[in-house]
């Protein structure tokens, strides 16, 4: 049996190009490798994989040859796309004029080269560059990139460390108008699918604050609007369900949220309230907890009265840590994303 030393670097790389790399080959090999460098005897790797123990040595003495990147190397003869000698030219128009779909793309790929492919090729041409059908973000038109670092290096990630510990509680506070509507998404199915809509447009309110370590939400809901009188009585629960620590509350600069009768509130039941700079949705954690809601609980579901919609709602917020805990620690981590220079921007 072959011996062979894993230096951490290249575990880590394997682990990732097995589910990351482009060929599906090459992810086989790497997946290969990375079970040999978890101590899995040959036998096992093989029954594992369904590869034969000739193939398995292949891959092995590949690593040895040259590491992981000798692995990424396609060394078997078969058929090649006449796109491959063009590759660099369609590359480069593509990263700066991303086509809108696959049939865009083999139209620019057919005026750029003068080869008609069809579109499961140009499909499959796509991803062997490493394209995804990926959806658009969206910078706030006067978001500040320098604005927004600076106030989570010198005030919010001080707060969620002290949270973190234990010595703070760090709660996002947002508002979420939910609109008793069709809420369409995308599903199998073999033919498509029509939502009936319901009547009237009867909105259900959610005024929230989500713990930025424990996940809790409180919650203070109605059908009419959320001012400062609901902004108030959400203050209330939460001093109420944190008694003894510092609370500090993350919020927007809505109106009703800056008005005197909330500051007045909160110092008396000592809430510090720290305001997001302006145009900063990406800050606000909670901002996700209510896109979830609308697609994983809301979206492709009959709902035909206004109670089974906000008891639809309600079920979801109620199950935040048991259900939908999974999802929730995925989604509610505490990354946030700044628009500076590294991120990619299509151009006008």
């Amino acid at each position: 049996m072959l011996t062979i030393d894993f230096p951490p670097q290249d575990i880590d790389a394997l682990h990732f190009e097995r589910f990351h790399h482009p060929h599906p080959r090459v992810q086989l090999k790497m997946e290969v490798v990375y079970l040999k460098s978890q101590g899995l005897p040959h036998q096992e790797i093989c029954r594992l994989t369904r590869i034969s123990e000739n193939t398995l040595r292949s891959y092995l003495r590949q690593y040895q040859e040259g590491g992981v990147e000798r692995l990424k190397q396609t060394d078997w003869d078969g058929p090649t796309s006449e796109l491959s000698d063009h590759r660099q030219t369609i590359e480069e128009h593509f990263r700066s004029n991303p086509p809108r779909s696959t049939a865009q793309a083999a139209a620019d790929i057919e005026r750029l080269t003068g080869i008609r492919r069809g579109l499961t090729q140009v499909r499959k041409f796509l991803k062997g560059m490493g394209l995804k059908f990926r959806k658009l973000g969206m910078i706030p038109a006067k978001a500040d990139a320098d604005v927004q670092r600076k106030f989570l290096d010198e005030r919010l990630w001080p707060r969620l460390r002290q949270a973190r510990r234990l010595r703070r509680v760090v709660c996002f506070v947002d508002a979420a108008h939910f609109v008793h509507g069709a809420f369409l998404g995308y599903l199998w199915c073999f033919t498509r699918l029509l939502i009936r809509g319901p009547s009237g447009r009867k909105r259900f309110n959610v005024l929230g604050a989500i713990d930025a370590v424990t996940r809790e939400l409180t919650t203070v809901t109605n059908d009419t609007t959320i001012d400062a009188t609901a902004t108030c009585e959400l203050l209330r629960k939460l001093s109420a369900r944190y008694p003894g620590l510092p609370l500090t509350l993350v919020l927007d600069n809505a109106r009703y949220q800056r008005c005197e009768p909330v500051r007045l509130l909160a110092a008396e039941l000592r809430i510090e309230l720290l305001y997001l700079p302006s145009y900063s949705p990406n800050l606000n954690l909670i901002e996700r907890l209510w896109k979830f809601v609308k697609k994983e609980c809301l979206g492709c579901r009959v709902l035909p009265t206004y109670e089974a919609f906000t008891g639809t709602i309600d079920e979801c917020l109620a199950n935040l840590n048991t259900r939908h805990k999974h999802q929730m620690d995925t989604l509610l981590n505490l990354e946030f994303q700044l628009f500076d220079e590294d991120v990619p921007v299509l151009s006008v």
